[in-house]
């Protein structure tokens, strides 16, 4: 094993192979991104508070703090530890898997394909180009995850879950009061879609046509949609939108108790830019919808220093 202390700016690169990357910090930002390359290169760009430690063991890459476990990662408050703060950038080879945990701190993943493992507290996290399977996990910061292509599973508490470009087989998300938006563009097969939130809205633009059985209730919102293939009901209380979109192959399933639910239609053309709604977004659904939109209301080898990455 190899291992180094990190307590100022510093870039390396590391030769022998890198399989699995660890990162978890407390504030900043990390960024990682995958690459062709076989090598891994890593900059601290920014540091204050303990140094970070860096090993490499048996292909794993590990950028830390020893304070800081993975395992209850979520309820990591410790207060000293937060006044730390680290900016940290990696390039790693596209097939490495990746575990990022981060406090107060946002992270970036794009371009890795070996697996994903995201957990935050506060930070915002970005997932882009991943055609591996993704897990993100918040408290309270958002998730927005743009053109991942493999398995998406997504859980907050009041953090906003977003999916833009959405090809993946398998959308899994879950929140308690953050909204959750998903926009689909299935290109190598139809999406199974699971989707259930307490108090928060969720909003759904499918393509047009869509294939996909529907399902899709809320015990006290209000429900919007521009799909006349599918059906409303429930005036009073609890409503509920079903039905078969083409051939069925796809599914979605959205459950909401007290928020909106607003299923949307993609228009032909992809090069019309998509707004998502906001975090009133029922309403906001409903003046993006087609013209056919029915309302329900009530409804290691040693590295060598770099000078650049």
């Amino acid at each position: 094993m190899s291992e180094w202390s990190v307590a100022e700016p510093r870039k390396l690169t590391f030769d022998a192979p890198v399989t699995a990357l660890h990162v978890r910090i407390v504030n900043g930002t990390v960024n990682v991104v995958g690459t062709d390359e076989g090598s891994a290169r890593l900059e601290v760009s920014e540091i204050e508070g303990p140094p970070l430690t860096v090993t490499h063991k048996d292909g794993a890459l590990t950028v830390a703090y020893d304070d800081l476990p993975w395992k209850g990662f979520l309820k990591w408050l410790d207060s000293k530890g937060w006044r730390r703060s680290a900016v940290v950038s990696l390039t790693v080879p596209a097939s490495t898997r990746v575990e990022v945990g981060v406090v107060g701190a946002n992270a970036m993943v794009s371009g890795v394909d070996g697996g994903t493992d995201v957990k935050g507290v506060t930070g915002d996290t970005t997932l882009v180009g991943m055609s591996g399977p993704v897990r993100a996990s918040t408290v309270s910061g958002s998730v927005e995850a743009q053109g991942v292509t493999g398995e998406l599973r997504l859980n907050s508490v009041s953090g906003d879950l977003t999916v833009i470009e959405g090809a993946c087989p398998l959308v899994k998300a879950d929140s308690v009061s953050g909204s959750i938006i998903l926009d689909l563009d299935p290109t190598s097969g139809p999406t199974d879609a699971r989707l259930t939130n307490v108090s928060g809205e969720i909003a759904v633009r499918l393509p047009h046509p869509a294939d996909a059985e529907v399902e899709a209730n809320t015990a006290s919102g209000t429900v919007s949609n521009a799909f006349e293939d599918l059906r409303v009901t429930g005036q009073w209380g609890a409503k509920k939108i079903t039905g078969r979109l083409g051939g069925g192959s796809g599914r979605l399933k959205a459950t909401t108790v007290s928020g909106s639910i607003a299923l949307l239609r993609r228009p032909p053309s992809t090069d019309e830019p998509w707004d998502a709604p906001g975090p009133r977004g029922a309403a906001a659904g409903r003046d993006t919808a087609a013209p056919s939109d029915r309302s329900s209301q009530g409804t290691t080898g040693a590295p060598t220093e770099q000078k650049g990455l």
